[in-house]
């Protein structure tokens, strides 16, 4: 990918359209993903989002989950499969969003809602949600990351959880510390090859 273009930002216009897709398999499902040149981990499912995938559990809150930043759609559209849970995907990316439609399609979800969304912005001020999950855009910057990290407690249910897979070279120890001041508490869930898995949750 140029220099000129981040999977974070909203307009990918003007970079040369070279899709593909791949087939996931995973607990005795199968998937199939779109994927294009501009978007997050564009030949497979990236390693974090896998470590996300297997050490998720959801909670016993009837709210929905949120999928915040959910690029091409790995992590939303598995977990709405395995849990049945109704799922909302927020993605900046015009190009990741379209191709996150055409995966919901692809793969008969239902019961999801997405959103060409930057950050919360598009969501209705009344939602609530008993889990986020968040594989954060690391290079848009520590000032985006903890946005979501904001949002995410705002929008949780009381006793809602907010989970996060990030690198330990790439702030895992700086973002533990900064739920853990925000959310009063922080827990890590696993570790696997450099990745952590992060689980805040709202007390009130």
């Amino acid at each position: 990918m140029g220099n000129n273009y981040h999977y974070y930002q909203e307009n990918q216009e003007g970079l040369h359209s070279n899709p593909t897709a791949f087939d996931f398999h995973f607990r005795n499902e199968h998937f199939k993903f779109h994927t294009d040149d501009g978007v997050f981990s564009k030949n497979y499912i990236d390693y974090g989002s896998f470590v996300m995938l297997k050490s998720f559990q959801p909670n016993n809150l009837s709210g929905p989950i949120l999928d915040m930043g959910a690029g091409y759609g790995p992590i939303g559209i598995v977990l709405s499969r395995l849990y049945r849970k109704e799922i909302h995907m927020c993605e900046i990316n015009e190009r990741a969003y379209a191709l996150l439609n055409q995966n919901i399609k692809e793969n008969k979800i239902e019961n999801v809602y997405s959103y060409h969304s930057n950050l919360f912005e598009a969501l209705s001020t009344d939602l609530r949600f008993s889990s986020v999950v968040t594989n954060p855009p690391i290079r848009a910057g520590k000032q985006v990351v903890y946005a979501i990290y904001d949002g995410a407690f705002e929008r949780l249910l009381p006793l809602g959880e907010l989970w996060v897979v990030i690198q330990k070279k790439q702030g895992a120890p700086s973002s533990k510390e900064y739920l853990t001041t925000l959310f009063g508490n922080c827990e890590i869930m696993d570790r696997d090859k450099g990745y952590y898995i992060l689980k805040s949750v709202k007390q009130s």
